[in-house]
């Protein structure tokens, strides 16, 4: 048989370390088996989560009854609900140092179960005890004839060890899209958009968060509107998979419904979340199959479809020559279209400021407009800065092998801000332009680009020349194509 695990959890100096030895003396005496630890802070928490650890039994929440219910209560007591804990005691300590204690536990115990029924605890139990002197621990106390109740190892004996019940009579459900909770690790910002690996039970797929619904203020829990999370942050999200995948809500399976998220370029686990639901949406919206797709588009066009992505600092030259390729391929009777970063802000992405987040929610867009136009069976070009490697392996990932080029405009940023011609740099150096690339806010280099065109050696003509030779080589066109030539 299993032994119960148990969590002794409270605020600073209100008695956990007292009653942790008190309660290894009774396990002993032959009142356990129980494997009892401390869950002192929020660390011990995300820890769990983050390390898959075993969740506990039974959570014993100690306060003092001096203080009454606090932040650091309300705070085990959402762990607890998170981590779907089932069974809770609260353990109001130090009755021996309030007057009218009979009084003083009405009180107290009224607050938690009220708190209880806020976070949807089940399982509640309260008892008065004096961890020091092992009032009500194993023993009922003379000093508090007016309860009655069971003591605390008494309740801890009652614990049935966990089985297997209920994952056996709740089916799993297969969908793509769920609302969650997500604890947040990493001492990067969760970002909107941001494509990451999910573990859910045996299972990986892609996942983005977007949006959050609200974060959690763990002291008074009160509900707090939010775009991201930061390290230690809990909120909740809709999230999304690139495919199906068999779950359960976390409350009734946790390892059919708890999930980690792990950043793609690193592989460090940077969240970890519980289930709650599937959304309907994704239940309700089909694939719709097409007579008239992207094969039979390109056929028509004389062209393989493709995304040129050209990625580099501003001031580069991407534009330039993203523009100067257009032309050409125009020349040649190719359908083509032109994606460029500051024209598209002037629209579709008008609504989006230049942080991490927003930057991140930009090339989002930006990769499923190109995706888009690769159905449409045509060559597209994006003239962005698209900073981050992990929002280009996204853009690359919306498309088939081989239709996404990379293209590196590779300029030294000496020679980026030198040239400066929207005079960005200049506003960046004197402070009056925040989170500006290569000054204020990071640019990560292609790893393995298809392409890397460095504009310190050749011209903008030239590299030109070197993307429609690329081309012609990938046979993506065919060489030698002249106007009116409808092969």
């Amino acid at each position: 048989m299993p032994p119960i695990r148990v969590d002794i959890c409270g605020g600073a100096r209100e008695g956990k370390s007292a009653l942790i030895a008190r309660l290894g003396q009774d396990a002993a005496g032959g009142a356990g088996p129980f494997i009892v630890t401390e869950a002192a802070n929020d660390e011990q928490y995300t820890r769990t989560l983050r390390d898959g650890a075993p969740i506990a039994d039974v959570s014993v929440i100690v306060l003092d009854a001096r203080q009454g219910v606090t932040a650091a209560t309300r705070r085990h007591g959402f762990f607890a609900g998170l981590l779907a804990v089932r069974h809770v005691v609260l353990a109001v300590n130090k009755m021996d140092l309030v007057d009218n204690a009979q009084a003083a536990f009405a009180r107290i115990e009224s607050d938690f179960r009220q708190l209880a029924a806020q976070l949807g605890l089940g399982g509640v139990a309260c008892l008065p005890i004096s961890a020091e002197n092992g009032d009500n621990v194993r023993a009922h106390s003379a000093a508090m004839p007016w309860y009655t109740g069971p003591t605390l190892v008494e309740l801890l004996a009652r614990v049935e060890p966990p089985v297997d019940r209920a994952r056996a009579e709740s089916p799993l459900e297969i969908a793509d899209q769920f609302e969650a909770t997500i604890v947040w690790l990493s001492d990067a910002p969760l970002l909107r958009g941001r494509s990451y690996t999910v573990k859910l039970g045996p299972n990986t797929a892609t996942a983005t968060i977007n949006p959050v619904k609200y974060k959690i203020n763990l002291s008074t829990l009160d509900r707090i509107a939010a775009v991201t999370l930061i390290q230690k942050e809990i909120g909740v999200c809709s999230m999304h998979l690139d495919r199906d995948l068999p779950f359960a809500p976390y409350k009734v399976n946790r390892e059919a419904g708890g999930f980690v998220l792990v950043d793609r370029m690193s592989g460090a686990t940077v969240g970890a979340g519980m289930i709650h639901f599937a959304l309907r949406r994704a239940q309700n919206i089909h694939w719709q199959a097409l007579d008239v797709n992207k094969g039979a588009r390109a056929t028509l066009k004389g062209q393989r479809p493709c995304v040129l992505w050209y990625t580099g600092l501003s001031g580069a030259g991407k534009s330039t020559i993203a523009n100067m390729v257009d032309k050409r391929l125009h020349a040649g009777q190719r359908h083509t279209y032109l994606l460029d970063g500051d024209n598209v802000r002037h629209g579709l992405n008008r609504d989006l400021g230049f942080t991490d987040a927003d930057r991140v929610e930009n090339i989002r867009r930006i990769a499923e407009v190109a995706k888009l136009m690769v159905d449409a069976g045509l060559i597209v070009s994006t003239a962005f800065i698209s900073p981050f490697r992990a929002e280009r392996q996204m853009a690359r990932a919306l498309v088939a092998d081989g239709e996404f080029i990379e293209i590196f405009v590779s300029t030294p940023l000496g020679v980026a801000e030198q040239r400066d011609p929207k005079g960005l740099y200049k506003k960046a150096r004197r402070g009056d332009l925040k989170n500006f690339t290569g000054i204020d806010s990071p640019y990560e280099r292609p790893e393995a680009p298809e392409l890397t065109i460095d504009t310190t050696a050749h011209s903008p003509e030239q590299a030109a020349e070197m993307v429609v030779a690329y081309l012609e080589q990938r046979g993506i066109i065919r060489a030698g194509r002249e106007e009116g030539d409808d092969a």
